[in-house]
């Protein structure tokens, strides 16, 4: 499966469908093209990958563009792809930064990403830098909330995280007018490096 190949050749196909709602197109299309057009709909930045050398290449192009020389990682394995792209790194937040992490789950039917203290730790999303470098495997592509809480008890049987939140708006400076949604922001650049795992 080539999630980027399909997502582009159906999107070229598709465009006078736009006014087509997003419960249509989950039902039409697959788990990966609904997450990647409610994303990049969202203002995400999506990155596909189909091995690693493509992550490694993506990841210095993102930090080379934005003149990032150094940032916020708390995962180990992460740093170990910092060190190959010749990128320093901290563990300290500093919102000058992006920050690079793994994620839970991607939720197809929002285009949003789902997170835990097992990458964020303990801190609010609100107070991590306000650029995210996510890298993600097709695999962890979920339909809904729902799921990907239940993929997350699956994983975790024993030391269940906690934090749970998501990321559902990749453009921080538009402002939410939902007055459910007030003082839980949680807006932010987001470059999302998709891993075709399947």
């Amino acid at each position: 499966m080539n999630l980027f190949k399909k997502f582009f050749s159906s999107s070229h196909e598709n465009d006078q469908d736009t006014a087509i709602s997003k419960t249509t197109v989950l039902d039409v299309a697959g788990l990966d093209e609904t997450f990647v057009h409610n994303f990049i709909d969202k203002g995400g930045k999506f990155l596909y990958c189909s091995n690693q050398e493509e992550i490694n290449e993506h990841l210095s192009n993102i930090l080379k563009e934005n003149n990032w020389e150094n940032v916020v990682c708390f995962d180990n394995d992460l740093k170990k792809i910092l060190t190959i792209v010749d990128s320093d790194n901290t563990s300290t937040i500093n919102k000058q930064y992006p920050f690079f992490t793994y994620c839970e789950h991607l939720l197809s039917d929002e285009g949003s990403v789902l997170f835990s203290s097992n990458q964020v730790h303990y801190h609010k999303i609100v107070d991590l830098p306000d650029y995210f470098i996510v890298f993600a495997k097709t695999s962890q592509m979920v339909k809904d909330k729902s799921e990907g809480l239940m993929g997350i008890r699956q994983t975790y049987e024993k030391n269940f995280p906690t934090n749970i939140s998501s990321i559902k708006s990749y453009v921080p400076e538009k402002v939410d007018d939902d007055f459910l949604s007030f003082g839980n922001n949680n807006a932010k650049n987001l470059y999302l490096l998709l891993l075709e795992d399947l």
